[in-house]
């Protein structure tokens, strides 16, 4: 196939093609090479390939064929120039920031962040000697202040987990631009089909490949995305020298996910929606988010940066922790996880769960309640999910 070709496809042609490899054999389905090393013919093509003057691999930690693959058709789905893999989405986070800064740098990010995302910018880089300041990823105000001489990089996910809060990633990338700084971007829940961060101005975006992109609680997996330069600038020479290496296999299933990744979010989003409209006026529920909806508090942002909604839906159920995990218990098809983006649908208790290393003071301020919880709708039926959630709520 030619890169031209590619190019003019729709994501849902590059999610079934863009970077397929097919060996002698000219299988169907994408090959899995579970190897660790590479042989080669003499020894001046080994010489010729450590140097980088040899196009091929070399080991699996950091360059795998199955791998590969999958790197390059995110890439072609994202409008990305390059990709790497890694292991799990924290591990892509934490390449993605890492690899950009040192001792003595500063990192701006938001503060309604997954916990283990905050964990990061919050404590285990300081150890480092790399300060970061939170602020209010909404406050355009906030983003400016808080830059320093030595900012190097800032650092949000949009929409926020588990708020579902919507940042102006194209105002905050001018602010981090004109600071001479970065900006990285997790744009798990958008997912790449409703959220395009790198058309905005965003340097780099990142995934948890595990959620969506797998789709069906199978495996761990990671990709960060960005210009050429970007890559090999802070990303490539990390990852392979110190290993957070996506394996072949899990590759191989990343791509079988990549293949239906359309069909499955589209049936998500839409029973979510539908979930959403039913729980709207409901007396037990104080507080509803979902960002397909008018009442959104950042609708006209979304109206002009997501092509729709989500598959995620918050909620507060009267009653605080009690109440909310009444509902939770009384669920028959819905399940209790703290995963999300997958075929099944799963609900979070983020105050007890993801978000439980935060203080009181902290999850009041990200408006996480004790009695708010995360919908993530999988592929049931919309009815028998709606059925479900308002069975549940009559138990509380």
């Amino acid at each position: 196939m030619s890169a031209s070709a590619d190019r003019k496809w729709r994501p849902e042609t590059r999610l079934v093609h863009s970077g397929t490899l097919r060996s002698s054999f000219g299988e169907t389905s994408e090959a899995l090479f579970l190897t660790q090393g590479f042989v080669y013919e003499n020894s001046a093509t080994a010489e010729a390939r450590f140097k980088g003057e040899s196009p091929g691999f070399q080991y699996s930690r950091f360059s795998n064929p199955t791998v590969a693959m999958f790197e390059q058709r995110m890439a072609a789905l994202e409008g990305a120039e390059a990709a790497r893999a890694t292991a799990t989405g924290m591990a892509a986070v934490t390449v993605a920031l890492l690899g950009q800064l040192k001792a003595g740098d500063h990192i701006v990010a938001a503060k309604a962040l997954f916990g283990s995302c905050r964990y990061v910018v919050e404590d285990f880089l300081p150890r480092y000697g790399i300060p970061c300041t939170l602020v209010d990823g909404t406050d355009l105000d906030q983003w400016r202040k808080a830059v320093r001489p030595n900012t190097r990089t800032f650092f949000f996910e949009s929409p926020t987990n588990p708020t579902l809060e919507v940042i102006d990633i194209e105002a905050v990338a001018k602010i981090a631009h004109d600071a001479g700084a970065t900006l990285v971007v997790d744009n798990v829940f958008a997912t790449p089909l409703y959220q395009s961060p790198l058309k905005f101005g965003a340097d780099c975006v990142v995934y948890s490949a595990t959620k969506h992109i797998d789709g069906q609680g199978r495996c761990l997996g990671g990709v960060i995305l960005g210009s050429e330069k970007f890559i090999q600038d802070n990303v490539h020479t990390l990852i392979r020298q110190t290993g957070p290496s996506l394996s072949p296999f899990n590759a191989w299933v990343l791509l079988k996910g990549l293949e239906t990744l359309p069909v499955r979010v589209e049936r998500q989003t839409r029973s979510a929606g539908t979930i959403a409209t039913a729980l709207a006026g409901q007396k037990k529920i104080t507080r509803l988010i979902y960002p397909g909806r008018p009442d959104h508090p950042q609708a006209a942002l979304i109206a002009r940066q997501m092509t729709a909604g989500s598959n995620l839906i918050a909620f507060e159920i009267a009653g605080g922790k009690a109440g909310a995990f009444r509902f939770q218990d009384a669920l028959r098809i819905v399940r209790i996880s703290n995963n999300l983006g997958d075929a099944k649908s799963l609900i979070t208790h983020p105050a007890t769960t993801t978000h439980q290393r935060l203080t009181p003071a902290q999850r009041a301020e990200l408006g996480i309640s004790d009695g708010l919880v995360r919908l993530s709708a999988g592929l049931e039926h919309q009815d028998d999910l709606v059925e479900d959630v308002l069975t549940a709520l009559a138990a509380v």
